[in-house]
């Protein structure tokens, strides 16, 4: 294995694997990745970042120059020079996202998200053709009753319907693999090799997992309304409590309900993020998630559990639902994104702490 230098004059050594999810290292050098401002994608498709793919300086650079001045020296930062931390930090994070968005595995978790509102769409559409009420007379998910009057609120009834299982199972997924992926693909010591430090690899994994879930949920809000707005008549929304708002009011307000569910799964992100540092599978750490998720859920609607329901991350992620009201009830809204916060800052924490204790070279 051939050797490169890093910021320090230290030796280490050259990667030559691959990323996780079987993504082949690219070829450019580390002093072209980083002269952009971070990571640039290599090669194919799917292929790993710069930094994976080696730290061969330039041509007529010396290491030094290339890794060093580029990168954010450590040095550099401790005189009191900001910018190359700051092209470190948003370099880690536009590599993991493109990274993230470019797998046809996380293509695919979309795709799958994008059909639930079509399918739900079409379906009510098929059941109420013989002017027969949708959800058989007020039952079945919530808003599923009022679609037939207005196409807007497929998009309040397709969240409603993911969020419980399927926008979570998906972030399960891209979250449970983000560190102990990169760990079984034999790329996370590499990840390392260069002075950017645990802490801003931990934040770009978090972050673009908090990006695939405000993705995601965006994704079910546009093809719920764009399926809304062919197959049923839109205008004047009339809220739960009576009340009717402009057609413009309505978009916005299920704008918000997007990126309220987005938020609903910021305390699960963090959750799944600490699980993936436990483990060196990412298999496993996607496995575990989402069996949590599932126990989590059961727990949830167990009635003689009453008491723990409000500490549980998943209790509060309906309460979207109140800001079809008139006026909006923020009660369980606040509620709902305090035990967020509260969630992603144990074990976010717990994560950090793990992650920078952890042997990498194991």
């Amino acid at each position: 294995m051939s050797r490169a230098e890093t910021a320090d004059g230290a030796d280490a050594p050259r990667p030559g694997g691959e990323r996780s999810g079987g993504e082949p290292a690219g070829g450019r050098s580390a002093g072209e990745a980083l002269a952009g401002g971070g990571f640039a994608e290599t090669g194919p498709a799917g292929a790993g970042v710069g930094v994976d793919a080696g730290l061969t300086p330039q041509a007529g650079v010396t290491p030094q120059a290339s890794v060093g001045a580029d990168a954010g020296d450590p040095a550099d930062v401790a005189a009191g020079e900001g910018r190359p931390a700051l092209r470190w930090t948003l370099g880690f994070f536009r590599s993991e996202l493109l990274t993230t968005f470019r797998r046809w595995r996380s293509l695919a978790l979309l795709a799958v998200l994008a059909a639930v509102p079509v399918l739900v769409g079409v379906a009510v559409k098929i059941e109420t053709s013989d002017g027969g009420a949708a959800g058989h007379g007020g039952g079945g998910p919530a808003f599923l009753t009022q679609v037939t009057n207005n196409g807007l609120f497929l998009v309040f009834a397709a969240l409603a319907a993911t969020l419980p299982v399927f926008l979570p199972m998906t972030v399960g997924v891209i979250v449970g693999d983000s560190v102990a992926g990169e760990s079984a693909g034999g790329t996370l010591r590499y990840l390392l090799v260069v002075p950017a430090g645990r802490t801003r690899l931990l934040l770009a994994k978090y972050a673009t997992a908090l990006a695939f879930c405000l993705a995601a949920a965006l994704v079910v809000a546009a093809f719920a309304l764009a399926t809304g707005a062919l197959l049923f008549p839109v205008g004047s929304v009339t809220t739960l409590s009576g009340t009717t708002i402009t057609f413009g009011a309505g978009l916005l307000r299920a704008l918000l309900v997007a990126v309220l569910a987005a938020a609903s799964l910021v305390g699960f992100a963090a959750v799944g993020l600490f699980i993936s540092t436990l483990t060196g599978s990412g298999i496993a750490a996607m496995a575990s998630t989402v069996g949590l998720l599932i126990t989590v859920q059961i727990l949830d609607s167990i009635p003689q559990l009453d008491a723990i329901h409000p500490y549980l991350f998943s209790h509060y992620w309906l309460s979207f639902t109140d800001v079809m009201r008139a006026p909006v009830l923020w009660d369980s809204v606040v509620k709902n994104l305090v035990v967020q916060g509260v969630y992603a800052l144990v074990f976010g924490s717990a994560a950090w702490a793990r992650f920078s204790s952890k042997d990498i070279a194991a």
